[in-house]
């Protein structure tokens, strides 16, 4: 069954200089126990897309859709009120850059117990041992003591940890992890991706993954969507995407990975890919001869 579907997503931004499209015609599916990666360059428009879908969106953007349902629940028709109890509890979101999104003036256990409190209903003390079991669960040794601590002492990869406890707390549907693994060094990127993987399987939660790493796409998702300017090239299962890409745009982001460098240096996106058109109303995207005019 799809838990989130998505028809013709359309995001505007105004600004003083006009209308900005930031998300233009997108469509996409995630159903129960599924790993989807949403996948493109910076600026692409997939965190706008999935902000859109959390309803988390400024006041200057302008939200429309075919179709924008959840669990079957229409979210374009949904009151505030309902959105709400949604949002946090049976949809939840690690948002980029840990540090920043953690408020630096509450401890950690104050924030994960506020999650708790709103969606859950528990009392103090029950709020205090998910708390601790929480952070056990995503790996923070010392939970007891660790609790009673603000973000400024955790390091980076603690911090993100720390996030994830907080997406997880109400054992949500599904989870949107926005660049999971962005300025985190290697080893732990590796150990925070086998988190979510293990906590997807265990929870048996539908996974949305937004990166620009292709390597995490590898690594994780069952199918994928890519992104380029606001639209969508092209949507496959993980292997068809490495094995046989139908876009230029995606053989030419598949092009620019070190492994698959064939010269002394690397393309850059812009020598192979230069502009695109739509071919159709679905995910065919074709692209003009590389030097075609911008």
């Amino acid at each position: 069954m799809a838990l989130l579907e998505i028809e013709k997503l359309v995001v505007e931004f105004q600004t003083a200089a006009g209308t900005f499209r930031a998300v233009d015609g997108v469509s996409l599916m995630v159903s129960e126990r599924e790993v989807l990666a949403v996948v493109g360059e910076s600026g692409s428009g997939k965190s706008v897309s999935m902000l859109a879908a959390m309803g988390l969106l400024p006041w200057t953007a302008k939200v429309s859709a075919d179709k924008m349902t959840f669990n079957g629940r229409d979210l374009l028709k949904m009151s505030s009120t309902d959105r709400r109890r949604l949002i946090g509890k049976d949809i939840a979101m690690i948002f980029q850059e840990p540090i920043a999104s953690l408020n630096p003036c509450f401890t950690v256990g104050f924030q994960i117990e506020e999650v708790l409190r709103l969606h859950m209903g528990l009392d103090k003390t029950a709020r205090r041992a998910r708390a601790i079991e929480l952070l056990n669960d995503v790996g923070i040794p010392d939970a007891a003591e660790r609790i009673s601590h603000y973000p400024h002492q955790m390091s980076g990869g603690q911090c993100q940890r720390v996030m994830i406890a907080i997406a997880i707390a109400c054992n949500p549907k599904l989870l949107i992890a926005d660049e999971p693994t962005t300025a985190l060094d290697v080893t732990i990127q590796k150990q925070i991706l086998d988190l979510l993987m293990r906590l997807q399987s265990e929870h048996g939660m539908g996974l949305i993954i937004i990166t620009h790493n292709m390597g995490v796409v590898a690594e994780t998702a069952d199918r994928v969507v890519v992104q380029y300017k606001g639209r969508k090239m092209e949507e496959a299962d993980v292997l068809s995407l490495f094995e046989n890409p139908k876009s230029n745009y995606t053989k030419a982001l598949l092009a620019a990975l070190p492994e698959n460098a064939t010269g002394d240096r690397l393309p850059t996106i812009t020598e192979l890919f230069i502009d695109y058109y739509v071919a159709d109303e679905t995910t065919a995207v074709q692209t003009p001869p590389v030097g075609a005019p911008l």
